[in-house]
């Protein structure tokens, strides 16, 4: 994500973005925290990100650290609009909203109504659920706006947004965001996104199969690349619906 050059000055251990690196001669305990650092990658090796299980073994094997980074962008891409895409993502959303202590789980301007009966019955507690509807003038700028601000915000365990067409620069600003507020952002790109460069830590592409979905991951720093077949447990019903 981030690209670490000599000449920057050394310092201490870099919680956050534009913080420098540690002074040459620090201890190696000291260097051992920086190279566990999310934001350095290293050529075959990436630092262990705490992460959230997906709920879905196989996919978990594929997963960098195994499961879905706690902490930074990822983007999901359909090959069309609610081929499954939510219910790959039912299993964590339950589960980060049932914890104690969670935060919100916002969802910025939907592309479908969120169904309330259907996600009560995946589990997931309603009570944090947040969702931004955003304007439809500039819906664009507006609801990237919007995913930023609750990424960054420090109040969110986990932002959705949907998006056509950001660019780089907007890509960019929202994982840096995620990072300050220690939040796992979701965006959801159209399948046609994919060959576009995205600074994303995760690319997954998600098409139907008969009672499940193929998960293509298609930037997977750390794991495994290609197709992961899964099959639906029990459904509950669609998450969303128009």
């Amino acid at each position: 994500m981030r690209a670490f050059c000599s000449s920057f000055p050394v310092s201490a251990d870099l919680p956050e973005h534009g913080e420098a690196l540690p002074p040459r001669g620090e201890r190696p305990q000291d260097l051992a925290r920086l190279l566990a650092h999310p934001a350095l990658w290293r050529a075959g090796r990436a630092a262990r990100l705490p992460v959230w299980p997906s709920g879905f073994p196989a996919l978990d094997e594929g997963l960098p650290g195994g499961g879905w980074p706690q902490v930074g962008l990822i983007e999901i891409l359909p090959s069309r609009l609610g081929v499954g895409e939510l219910s790959l993502l039912m299993p964590v959303i339950a589960a980060v909203t049932r914890r104690p202590g969670a935060r919100w789980c916002a969802w910025v301007a939907p592309s479908l109504q969120p169904f309330a009966p259907a996600l009560e019955a995946f589990g997931v507690v309603l009570d944090r659920l947040l969702i931004v509807q955003a304007s439809r003038s500039g819906a664009r700028p507006l609801s990237l706006w919007a995913f930023e601000q609750a990424l960054g915000s420090g109040a969110c365990d986990v932002a959705f947004a949907w998006a056509r067409q950001p660019c780089p620069r907007q890509i960019r600003r929202l994982h840096l965001a995620a990072q300050r507020g220690s939040t796992l952002g979701v965006l959801f790109r159209s399948r046609r996104e994919a060959e576009q460069a995205s600074q994303a830590l995760l690319r997954v592409a998600v098409e139907p199969l008969e009672g499940g979905v193929r998960v293509t991951l298609l930037k997977s720093r750390g794991g495994a690349r290609g197709a992961i077949d899964l099959k639906w447990a029990a459904r509950a019903g669609p998450a969303e619906r128009a």
